[in-house]
């Protein structure tokens, strides 16, 4: 398969690379991502169970209490915190939260292109996904 570029508006400027975990659900961190462990924890969750460390975490938008930007910097201190962060549509609990934990984080990106697994390098607002 070939490999696809997307391009998307930076919310936090940077490089990453990192399998793709891909929600076609929203994610809310307060309770719904353990800080501790990086596990999804949300009872009914597609990803419950998953392991968010490391990988370019791509979901519809975010979810829930303002708490949820801390959350993120919870898992970045730590080292438990995603790759990256791509959105369709960013919610401002995770933008804030992908900027005080240095995350690269992009919206406005066609999610339905990229699928678990992939291998997926975010740049400032390109993004490159590398399909399995």
């Amino acid at each position: 398969m070939h490999e696809i570029h997307l391009k998307g508006r930076v919310i936090k400027e940077g490089t990453a690379v990192g399998r793709a975990l891909v929600s076609p659900a929203p994610i809310g961190f307060l309770g719904g991502v353990d800080p501790d462990t990086g596990e999804v924890v949300e009872k009914g969750h597609p990803l419950r169970g998953e392991r968010v460390a490391g990988r370019v975490l791509v979901f519809p938008t975010g979810k829930g209490s303002t708490v949820g930007s801390y959350t993120l910097y919870r898992l970045a201190r730590n080292g438990l915190a995603p790759a990256a962060i791509i959105n369709a549509e960013a919610d401002p609990v995770v933008a804030v939260g992908a900027i005080i934990a240095a995350i690269p984080m992009v919206d406005q990106v066609d999610i339905t292109r990229i699928h678990t697994d992939d291998l997926v390098e975010v740049q400032d607002g390109t993004v490159r996904v590398s399909p399995q």
